[in-house]
């Protein structure tokens, strides 16, 4: 089938082709230009909310919780589950579907689990292009979830619109999962599984964190809910939406979707240099450039310059 076929049906709603067009973009196919391209025209429209935080804390439960709610309100929402591989296999569990369930049957909410497959981050390499291709597929809401991170996988916070971090009591010190860079990419604060002792005394150590931070022009509120029964869910949509408004009213939606566009290009770039590099071992220029820095008549950063330069002409 061709791309251009593939987009007219994933715009209709049809799962199967959203589902082929995301598997093109994991697998980086030939195709995946031609994708892009056409698809571009057809996005900006989704609102792309990040799930993160340390494991057990209820991000799939909490993403589920959220489906059903967006729902409530007539959202077409798409998920896009991130599940980390096996260091030994490259396999991975996919294991997020599992508790979302309720949902499969319903026409107007796509879930597709993607594998990390080594990406550090707490996302997949391929996360921005299929955030694109559900947003292109017609979806007013895109909920990223990432893998269980720990206090330095901030990436989720260059993909996302609002950005919601996820905490839970008796986990030990109820600020630990939330310490440096992750404690300041969030714009909501969860403490989920608020029915266990210490929830109000998280909840409390959190605003005392944040109100210590640098002052920001949003102050991320903090939000208790028990996602398992769904409590505090609306609440935590409310949070969310006024987040939009406040985006929207003061330009930093714009600003931040041109950011996300800013990093994705350059990533690309980035990726297209690694593939040049990849081949330099074949290359006579390396050899003779390092014979000339260890007999002395250069050094290295001039022929790592002269190396660039060399690469980048092709």
């Amino acid at each position: 089938m061709d791309v251009g076929t593939l987009v007219e049906q994933a715009r209709a709603g049809r799962p199967r082709a959203v589902a082929r067009l995301i598997s093109l973009v994991e697998g980086a196919a030939p195709e995946l230009r031609e994708v892009m391209a056409a698809l571009a025209p057809l996005t900006g429209n989704a609102y792309v909310v990040g799930l993160t935080g340390s494991p057990g804390v209820g991000k799939s439960t909490s993403t589920s919780a959220l489906v059903s709610a967006y729902r409530k309100l007539g959202r077409r929402v798409g998920v896009l589950a991130v599940d980390p591989s096996s260091p030994f296999s490259g396999g991975a569990l996919l294991g997020d579907r599992v508790r979302m369930q309720d949902h499969a049957t319903d026409p107007e909410v796509y879930i597709r689990s993607m594998a990390t497959r080594g990406h550090l981050g707490g996302l997949a390499w391929a996360a921005p292009q299929a955030i694109r291709v559900l947003d292109a597929a017609g979806c007013d809401v895109v909920l990223v979830e990432t893998v269980g991170v720990g206090q330095s996988e901030v990436e989720i916070a260059a993909q996302a619109d609002t950005t919601v971090v996820l905490l839970a009591p008796g986990m030990g010190d109820g600020i630990q999962a939330a310490k440096a860079g992750i404690l300041e990419i969030g714009d909501v604060y969860v403490v989920n599984k608020a029915d266990r002792d210490g929830a109000d005394a998280t909840a409390r150590e959190l605003r005392h964190m944040l109100g210590l931070g640098e002052p920001r022009a949003w102050q991320p509120p903090v939000v208790k809910t028990v996602a398992a029964r769904g409590e505090g869910i609306d609440e935590l949509v409310d949070a969310l939406e006024k987040h939009r408004a406040w985006m929207d009213e003061h330009g930093e939606l714009a600003l931040r979707r041109q950011r996300r566009a800013a990093q994705e290009i350059e990533s690309i770039a980035l990726t297209a240099l690694r593939r040049r590099f990849d081949h330099l071992h074949g290359d006579q220029r390396l050899p003779a450039l390092a014979q000339k820095v260890a007999d002395g008549q250069s050094d290295p950063y001039t022929a790592a310059d002269e190396l660039i330069a060399g690469i980048t002409r092709l």
